[in-house]
C-alpha cells in the first residue's frame, strides 16, 4: 500500500507540473509548434538520467522514494523520460541493435498506434 501511495503522490504532483510548465511555455513560445511537450519530454530525460545514475552509483533510494519519484513524478510527467532511460541502458549494455529497435518500435509503432486510435475513434462517431 506505502508503495501504491508514493506512486500516487509522484504522478499528481508530475502531472500537474507537466500542465503548468507546458502551458507556461505555450504562453511564451505560441502553440503552433508544440514546444511544452517538448521541454518537458527533454527535461524529463534530464532527470532520469542524473536521478538513476545518482542512485546507481552514489545515492540509494529506498522502494517508496524510487517509486515517488522515479515511476509517479516522472511517470506523472513524462513516459518520454523512461523510454531515454532504457534506450541508454541498452546501449550501455552495448545493445547497439536492440536500441535502435526499441527507439525505432517505439516511434514508429507508437505513431502508427496513434493514428489507428484516432482512425478507430473517427469511425465509431461517424456511423
Amino acid at each position: 500500500m506505502t508503495n501504491m501511495i508514493a506512486v500516487a503522490l509522484g504522478a499528481a504532483v508530475g502531472a500537474n507540473l507537466r500542465y503548468l510548465l507546458s502551458g507556461w511555455v505555450a504562453q511564451q513560445m505560441g502553440s503552433t509548434f508544440p514546444y511544452g511537450t517538448m521541454l518537458v519530454n527533454i527535461v524529463g530525460c534530464l532527470v532520469i538520467g542524473a536521478l538513476l545514475t545518482l542512485a546507481a552509483t552514489r545515492i540509494t533510494l529506498s522502494e517508496p522514494l524510487r517509486l515517488l519519484l522515479v515511476t509517479g513524478l516522472l511517470g506523472g510527467f513524462t513516459t518520454f523520460s523512461s523510454f531515454g532511460y532504457e534506450a541508454f541502458a541498452l546501449i550501455g549494455e552495448g545493445n547497439w541493435v536492440g536500441a535502435a529497435i526499441y527507439m525505432a518500435s517505439s516511434l514508429g509503432l507508437g505513431l502508427l498506434a496513434v493514428f489507428l486510435g484516432a482512425g478507430a475513434v473517427r469511425l465509431l462517431i461517424s456511423g
